[in-house]
Order: C-alpha cells, then structure tokens, then sequence
C-alpha cells in the first residue's frame, strides 16, 4: 500500500502543482495528507488552484469549504470555483502580469521542409468556415495575447523565419483560372515584423504574379511603414483585429493599442488599400457591449464603406491542449474564467451568449449592411439565421459569397 508521501508525489506529477504559488502548494499538501485525498481529489484542487491564481481571484483556501466528508467538501469547493467561472468578469481590479515593453524573444532563420500553404486549421464542416487558406510567411509571434492558441503549435520565444520562403513562393503553382484567399495572419502577426528576411518583397511580388489571389494581411499591430512606402497591388487586403481597451489591455498584451490600430487602418486606406475589422474574440465582462459599441461606432464615424471589405465576429473558443498551455503560462489572465459549453467539441460560451454579443455587434454596424461583407469565424451554423438574419448552406456556399464579395470590393474579376 502507498504511503501518503508517495501517493502525493504521484498525484503531482504531470499537474499544475510546480505552478502554483508556494501558499497554495502547502495547502493542498496539507489537506491531502489530513483528508487522505485520492489522486484524483488531489488533482482538482490542483486544477482549482491553478485557475483562480490565473483569474487572480481569492486564493483556494479562502474558497475552500470544509466538511466532515472530503467527497462533500470536495463538491461543495468545486461549486464555489463554478459560480466564480460562470459569472460575468470584473476588470476593475485586475492587475495583468506582463508590462507592454517586456518583448522577449530571438529570431531564426532556417531551411525548412516543406511550404505552409494549407487549409485554415479550425477549419470544420461543424461550424461554418470560409476554407480560408493560411500561408505560414513566419512561425510565432511576439505579441502574447492570452487567449491565442500559437503557443499550443510554436515555440512561443522563438520566431522562425524560413531562409527558402522566397523560392518556395516563386515556385508556387496556382491555376489562374481560380480566385484564392490566402491570409498570412494564422501562425504569427502578418505586418509586425515588417519586411524582415524580405517577407513583404517575398510577398509583394506573389501578389502582382497572382492577380486571382486576394491575400490578406492580418495584424495587431501599427507597423505600416512598408505598406506607406511601396506600391501596394490591389489584391491585396490589409486587416486588424480589434478589441476594447479593457482587453487590449489586460489580455492582448504587446500588442498597438486600440488608437495606434485605428490610426494605422486610417493610414493604409488613405493610400487607397481596402481595409477590414476582425473582432475575434468578443469576450463578455461587465460592460462589454457598450464599450464594444464605442470601438463599432469609431470605425463607422472614420471609414466609409466604400472602404472596408469585410468585418468579421467571433468569440472565445478553447481545445482542451490550449487550456493546458494557458494554466501552464506564467501570467494572470480572465479569459478561461468563462463557462466551458461544448461548441462541436470545443469549450466555449453558452449559446444565448453568442447570440447576445453577435447580434449586438451586427446591428451596431447597420449603416454598412449590404455595403460591406460580414460573417462569423467558426461559430454554428444556426448562430447565422439567428444573428444575421440569413445563413449558408455549405461552408462552400460561404467561400463563394466571401470571394464575390471580396473581388468585387477589391476590383478584381471573380472566377468561380
């Protein structure tokens, strides 16, 4: 039979527990050997633990409610961390855990096998997907947004930048007969790191070869000096993912903040690029609509449809690999502090939740409807009729739309 020494050592292998605060580590300890817990108890209040340090909540043994029977006791705690989960957040005291002009990482540049041109990832015909393709210009990203599932596929310190990009690229085979979409945005930040390694020339000069591709820049940063001083095709599509200042700034961290981004957008269209809005992810807290209503109204009152090709919505979406990394990072962070529903297999909001933020975020952008291309980013088909007001049949059905919509916003020929 194991000793209690033992069975603990077991119980904290592979958990959270070199994670925790040295307070929280001493009382599961103790409370393991006083309740005689299982493994399994053991490694819930662990699980615990670790999530309310990370929502910078009150500590477990504040939460922790006692009773003669440690099964009762255990699901008395787990109730408690429940309420604490499902409830709306509360910024107002929050203090996040990483400074803006703490950008630590190092650069390589190496030959790699293979190209990175392939279907979006979360690509699924259970959520309706634009079979958007993703082009890994660059691997990881130096903004550390909390909710952002690269550093679950990518050393997170280390961008990579392949030394054949260029070659790779030239040497790409396309049909011309065919409209593609290509975004730049899905292993790392597409404008941040500039032209470094002649990225953008690489890019640029893939644009002018293939006036069928629309290739989409995505970014969460106010780096534009190369777009400002070069002759930008037409095809191509510079995009920003928006958020509140709440988020931006205790969960997007790094990252321009919400005026630099705005103004960066102000600036590339001046120059005549059609520009385009992502707000992925809407995260709910106390107040959210309405400061997500003075971000909608800011870009209605500074850009005119005629010059945004698209706005896109989704929310907070989680595997269970990201959650781990998440709980295994060193930094505070709300975002997990949300009720895990299924989503087609996924952790995400409650239905009702979606429809409240999607809704709110369609309607506030009426004086665009028709003008520009909306939609959502990998929610449920049925979301659509019910936020929109319309749905596709297919996820083909969507990327035929998008790319009509796309094309003809961009002055492109569509081809089917």
């Amino acid at each position: 039979m194991k000793n209690v020494t033992t069975k603990f050592e077991e119980a904290i292998r592979n958990s959270y527990f070199d994670r925790l605060e040295k307070e929280n580590q001493k009382f599961i300890q103790e409370l393991a050997q006083n309740e005689k817990l299982t493994l399994q108890q053991i490694r819930e209040y662990i699980t615990i633990a670790r999530d309310l340090e990370l929502w910078d909540e009150k500590p477990l043994d504040q939460l922790y409610v006692s009773h003669p029977d440690k099964k009762i006791a255990l699901k008395k705690t787990k109730e408690a961390y429940t309420q604490l989960r499902n409830k709306r957040n509360s910024y107002a005291n929050f203090s996040p855990s990483i400074q803006r002009s703490e950008q630590k990482y190092r650069f390589e540049t190496v030959q790699k096998e293979g190209f990175g041109l392939g279907l979006c990832p979360v690509a699924s015909e259970k959520t309706r997907c634009c079979n958007l393709l993703t082009l890994d210009a660059v691997e990881s990203c130096g903004f550390d947004c909390s909710y952002c599932s690269i550093q679950s596929f990518y050393n997170q310190n280390t961008i990579t930048f392949d030394a054949g990009f260029a070659n790779k690229l030239q040497n790409l085979q396309l049909d011309p007969n065919k409209t593609y979409h290509i975004g730049t945005g899905q292993s790392s930040d597409s404008l941040m790191w500039g032209n470094k390694e002649g990225v953008l020339d690489a890019l640029f000069t893939f644009a002018k070869r293939y006036p069928n591709v629309i290739l989409e820049f995505k970014t969460k940063s106010d780096n534009i000096e190369y777009l400002l001083k070069n002759e930008v095709p037409k095809n191509i599509l510079c995009t920003w993912s928006l958020n509140t200042p709440t988020i931006i700034e205790n969960e997007e961290h790094l990252t321009a903040n919400l005026q630099k981004r705005i103004a960066a957008a102000r600036a590339v269209a001046n120059k005549g690029v059609k520009v385009g809005f992502h707000f992925h992810p809407i995260v709910e807290y106390e107040g959210y609509l309405d400061e997500y209503k003075e971000v909608y109204d800011t870009l209605l009152q500074n850009f005119s449809p005629e010059e945004v090709a698209l706005v896109s919505f989704g929310t907070l979406t989680f595997i269970k690999p990201v959650i781990k990394q998440l709980r295994l990072r060193q930094f505070k962070t709300k975002i997990t502090q949300m009720p895990f529903d299924d989503a087609s297999g996924k952790f995400s909001y409650p239905k009702e939740t979606k429809v409240e933020m999607f809704s709110h975020a369609y309607e506030s952008f009426r004086p665009w409807h028709k003008k520009v291309f909306f939609y959502m980013c990998m929610e449920p088909h049925e979301l659509w009729r019910e936020c929109f007001g319309y749905e596709y049949a297919t996820n083909n059905d969507f990327e035929r739309d998008m790319l009509y919509n796309y094309a003809k916003k961009l002055g492109l020929e569509y081809l089917a």
